[in-house]
Parts: structure tokens; C-alpha cells; sequence
């Protein structure tokens, strides 16, 4: 086995009992990383915080890191990252679609008639779809979406887990896309 990877291993559950160590692998693996979150989002700033949070949940869940034929800390730890840009790229993009709609240049050269009739289709073929969905997941939908409820308030207010909570999303919105081909 490469001793250089034993070693991350070893520094990583060292640093269980000296927190201090963990700054090895700070130093060893921070530039690396900020290349695979940037080329994810394509911004310095936000790399930097996707690299941080990271290095947080590395440490946090250093007991859950397991050995195993084929994987090492490095190939673990590089998932976490890239999972964690790609997350944060999802949420950055559907923040920029909200607010696309609500920014003038985007109206710039409709007429407002335009874009009182794209607004209004936009609402009926939703409503349409919400129609649509069985009870339990329009309600889920709705709290979610158009109320901008919590998933723990939602579950509490559905007598539901979280994980219940989101396989009834999932499976909403998997409906929705059908639906959307469809109308």
C-alpha cells in the first residue's frame, strides 16, 4: 500500500484525539480541492467556502471513513468535495431562476402584455399540474414550494419522517416533469 495514503488514514484518525492534526491535511489537500469545487461553480469566493465546509464535514465524519479495496482518504475525501460543489452549484442555479424573473432586463424587450400573458400561462399550466398530483403530494408541494415551509415543519405539520417527507417530493416533481411533457 502506498505509505503516503496510510498516512492521510492515520493523520485523519490522529486527529480524533489532536485536533491540531488535521491541519497536515489541510495543508496537503487545500489547493487540490479548490481546483475541483472551482471548476464546479467558477468562482474563487465560492470555492473557497464549498472547500471549508468540506474540511468540516471531513473532520466531523472521520469515524465514518472505512477503509476499503479501491478507495482511499484521498478518493474519499475528493467525493466530499465534489459533492458539496455540486450541491452548492444546484442551489446557486435555482436561486439565479427565481430571480431571472423578477430582474427588468429580462422584460427589457417584451411588451408588458407579453409578459403579463407568459406570466399567467406559467400559473395555469402549474396550477395544472398541482391539479393534477395525488392529495398527499400537492400538499407536500405546495408547503414546500409556494409556501417556502422548512422540511422539518412540513413533516411535523404531515406526522411524517423527513426521509417520508422526501420521496413524497421526489416523487412529485418526477410527476410534475411527466405531467409537463404532457400539457
Amino acid at each position: 500500500m502506498n505509505e503516503t495514503l496510510q498516512r492521510d488514514e492515520e493523520v485523519l484518525l490522529a486527529s480524533l484525539d489532536d485536533p491540531g492534526q488535521f491541519s497536515l491535511l489541510v495543508e496537503k489537500y487545500q489547493r487540490p480541492f479548490l481546483r475541483v469545487a472551482y471548476g464546479v461553480v467558477r468562482n474563487p469566493q465560492e470555492a473557497e467556502d464549498i472547500v471549508q465546509e468540506a474540511f468540516c464535514d471531513i473532520y466531523r465524519n472521520a469515524t465514518k471513513f472505512k477503509k476499503q479495496e479501491g478507495a482511499s482518504f484521498k478518493s474519499w475525501a475528493y467525493r466530499v468535495v465534489l459533492n458539496k460543489a455540486i450541491s452548492h452549484y444546484r442551489k446557486l442555479k435555482r436561486e439565479r431562476e427565481r430571480f431571472t424573473l423578477l430582474e427588468p432586463d429580462h422584460y427589457e424587450n417584451l411588451g408588458v402584455d407579453e409578459v403579463l400573458s407568459t406570466a399567467l400561462d406559467q400559473k395555469m399550466t402549474a396550477e395544472k399540474m398541482l391539479d393534477r398530483l395525488p392529495a398527499d403530494l400537492r400538499r407536500v408541494v405546495e408547503a414546500y414550494y409556494i409556501e417556502d415551509k422548512s422540511y422539518a415543519d412540513i413533516a411535523r405539520e404531515e406526522k411524517m419522517s423527513l426521509s417520508t417527507l422526501k420521496m413524497r417530493l421526489f416523487r412529485a416533481k418526477r410527476m410534475m416533469k411527466e405531467l409537463a411533457i404532457s400539457i
